[in-house]
């Protein structure tokens, strides 16, 4: 020791610095470059995963051109493509150049895919301002209801006044009467208003009329007459023949359904066994929506891993309690196709829905893993069914219902990658072991579901713009009763109802959907339940699912810089919200009082306007007679500010010009802006803004922003949309 000391005294003589602590330096280009080249060398099998990323991205970017691409592009991009692979096979030897071709290359295919897509998809539209239509259809299909009510999936005979090249190849039209509805495969006539599907509710919303163009759905409608039944149409084309026997099997077992349980528990499996979600009363709907139980409305993939699960896992204790059979045959593979066939025949009586579809061939791809005497559920499966999905159907990447059902699964697949697996004693007596064993399941179940809804958080925002509060406790509470006994059992109840023997079934799983509808009533009465939210900008939402990819796939710390970016839906600040709202005809206006929305026109339009106070994360009314009384004098066709509490808006939604030339003069004075329906002269109001007719047909929806200097501006939606084959109307009025 003393030796020691005498060598530190000789040190600190020599250069007294030597013993203090030294500065924090900036690390240097080398060392952040080792850092980078260690990072990458544990990629090695990574790099797969991020093909359908780059796929999905270059299919992205085509999604956001302003202007539709000549129908040339997509093949010269395909040609791109495969020259990128070939320029692999040649130059590729090095592991980075390989990595970055075929990378290269599937941004390049994502592109050219969501093209080709486009084009082959690609089927006439009705334009707006058509008028009613004589329609002769056969009934497809019985769409999802609306905010107008019941509404029908046609296939156009006769629309008399179009032609065959005029005619879309499907209409979706609302019914008035839906006492007695028509079966799939019935042909009807009707007169029918027709407008192209909806526009953006608000600029920047999402774009209904981009799925309808995908869906084959070039109009919708109101139905103005009562539905005529005729005679079946003859030679129909066998695939439309045999998807209407399909929807026919379904509708009628939905049904059977409703009878056996009532319109409550009955509306909701009949939803989750056959698709139809024309039963479930709103107040049910509402209810599950508050406390984050939505999801298990429509069929996804929770409800194709409960089925396909439940078939596996019941054929393999079969197999496995008949020695016999067990000595000869693999009974995880008999399992697999077993399961197999049960995701195949849930998918086709549930419809073909695309996020049922998506589910259904991630499960295909795990189950075919485990025939080829894989691991079922990877990273790498994910990424396979996922580029498999996206090249199918590349406008995927676009919708909500696929972005949150791969944000999950990733984070859940990547949550059992670095899920710690310690060794077990096996010496450990039973009861122990089953004490154990239920709370690493329990602690498992809370962290997979708050992981889940971690990932899907930033979606969740952005297009719905409401966070369920106590959504991990309420999937927590239902998971054992959905997984373990409603879908086991409406999934037996759906194979024997239609021989009359699903009845014990369908009792089990009423009782199931009882408690669960329990337990979301009892929670979307708390307090705080739902909140709403407002969108944060566009760019957001693709730099979070980036942030949460880089989090998941890669591997060391290096990963964590993915943290931040998926956090931009959460941390970036919210533009100020407009003073004014006006729908893409001009039939309804809403305006901004502080952080609550009030509607002119509560009757008209309510679904656009509830989609725009949310996205805006105003409140909405709960009386909104009462709450427009108070700052608008309103008749029956028009408004005028009677407040100085709300930005000076008169507005008139009649489009006859006899009305509107009585109010004009009374509807300026006071007012900034006139919004009018109808036609009108520009000099009608010296001084003021006037929108009309002409420029909701220019410009679809649109938001008015006031300075505080006073001068108004107006943001409108065509421009976003851009001049796309699902977007109709001229350049945006100036």
């Amino acid at each position: 020791m003393g030796t020691l000391k005498i060598e530190e005294d000789k040190r600190a003589d020599a250069d007294p610095a030597a013993l203090s602590t030294p500065d924090p330096q900036a690390p240097s280009p080398g060392l952040i470059l080792r850092t980078w080249v260690g990072e990458l060398t544990l990629q090695p099998e990574r790099w797969s995963l991020w093909r359908p990323v780059l796929f999905g991205c270059g299919a992205a970017v085509y999604f956001c051109l302003p202007k539709e691409p000549l129908p040339l592009v997509g093949m010269v991009a395909l040609i791109g493509g495969l020259g990128l692979l070939g320029a692999r096979s040649i130059w590729g030897r090095r592991q980075e150049v390989s990595i970055c071709l075929m990378l290269l290359a599937c941004l390049i295919f994502g592109f050219s895919a969501a093209k080709l897509r486009t084009e082959s998809v690609r089927a006439p539209l009705i334009h707006a301002g058509t008028g009613v239509w004589d329609i002769e259809a056969l009934v497809v299909d019985i769409a999802s209801p609306g905010q107008g009510g019941q509404r029908l999936l046609l296939a156009p005979i006769e629309v008399r006044g179009l032609g065959a090249s005029e005619t879309p190849l499907r209409l979706r039209l609302t019914l008035r009467d839906t006492k007695v509805l028509p079966a799939p495969g019935s042909v009807i006539r009707v007169k029918a208003l027709l407008n192209p599907p909806p526009a953006p509710a608000s600029p920047g919303a999402y774009d209904f009329a981009r799925d309808s163009f995908f869906d084959g759905v070039g109009g919708v409608g109101l139905v103005l007459s009562q539905v005529q039944q005729l005679d079946p149409a003859p030679n129909l084309p066998w695939r439309l023949w045999l998807l209407t026997q399909v929807n026919g099997f379904r509708w009628s077992l939905a049904n059977q359904i409703i009878g056996v349980m009532g319109s409550e528990e009955g509306g909701l499996a009949a939803a989750m066994i056959t698709g139809h979600e024309a039963f479930i009363p709103k107040a049910e709907v509402d209810s599950l929506r508050a406390a984050g139980l939505a999801h298990i409305i429509s069929i996804s993939g929770l409800h194709m891993a409960i089925v396909g699960g439940f078939a596996f896992g019941l054929f393999r204790v079969a197999i496995a309690l008949w020695p016999w059979l067990a000595l000869r045959v693999s009974g995880k593979k008999v399992a697999a196709i077993a399961g197999l066939i049960a995701v195949i025949s849930y998918l086709i009586l549930s419809g073909l829905p695309n996020p049922a579809l998506r589910a259904a061939i991630t499960a295909c791809a795990a189950f075919g893993s485990i025939l080829a005497g894989r691991q079922a559920i990877t990273l790498h499966t994910l990424s396979l069914s996922a580029l498999v999905i996206l090249a199918l159907q590349p406008e995927a990447v676009t919708e909500p219902g696929f972005q949150m059902s791969f944000a999950a699964t990733t984070a859940l697949l990547a949550l059992a990658e670095a899920w710690p697996r310690p060794a077990r004693v096996i010496e450990v007596p039973w009861p122990i072991r089953l004490i154990q064993g239920a709370g690493t399941l329990f602690m498992a179940s809370l962290l997979a579901s708050f992981v889940a809804g971690l990932a899907t958080g930033p979606f969740a925002i952005e297009h719905f713009n409401r966070v369920a509060t106590y959504g991990l406790l309420a999937n927590l509470l239902v998971e054992p009763v959905s997984s373990f006994v409603m879908m086991p059992t409406l999934a037996v109840g759906a194979v024997l109802t239609p021989f009359g023997l699903g009845d014990w079934a369908l009792a089990i799983a009423g009782w199931s959907i009882q408690v669960m509808n329990q337990i979301a009533r009892g929670i979307a009465s708390l307090p705080g339940a739902q909140i709403v939210v407002a969108s944060a900008p566009g760019w957001t939402l693709a730099v979070s699912f980036l942030g949460l990819l880089w989090l998941c796939l890669w591997r060391g710390r290096v990963r964590w810089l993915g943290l931040p970016l998926a956090l931009a839906v959460s941390l970036c600040p919210r533009p100020n919200p407009p003073d004014v709202w006006v729908a893409s005809d001009g039939s309804a206006v809403a305006v901004r009082r502080g952080r609550d929305a009030v509607y002119l026109r509560p009757d008209a339009k309510l679904f656009a306007a509830q989609v725009w106070a949310r996205h805006r994360g105003l409140r909405e009314p709960l009386a909104p007679e009462l709450a427009r009384a108070t700052v608008f004098n309103c008749d029956v066709w028009s408004c005028r500010p009677s407040s100085p509490d709300v930005p000076r808006v008169s507005t008139i939604w009649t489009r006859q010009e006899g009305r509107i030339q009585a109010r004009i003069a009374s509807l300026c004075e006071g007012a900034e802006v006139v919004i009018v329906r109808g036609q009108v002269d520009q000099e009608a109001c010296p001084g003021r803004i006037m929108l009309d007719e002409g420029d909701f047909a220019a410009g679809g929806s649109a938001e008015l922003y006031r300075s505080p200097k006073g001068a108004w501006s107006i943001l409108w939606a065509q421009p976003l949309r851009g001049e796309r084959p699902w977007s109709i109307g001229p350049s945006v009025p100036d």
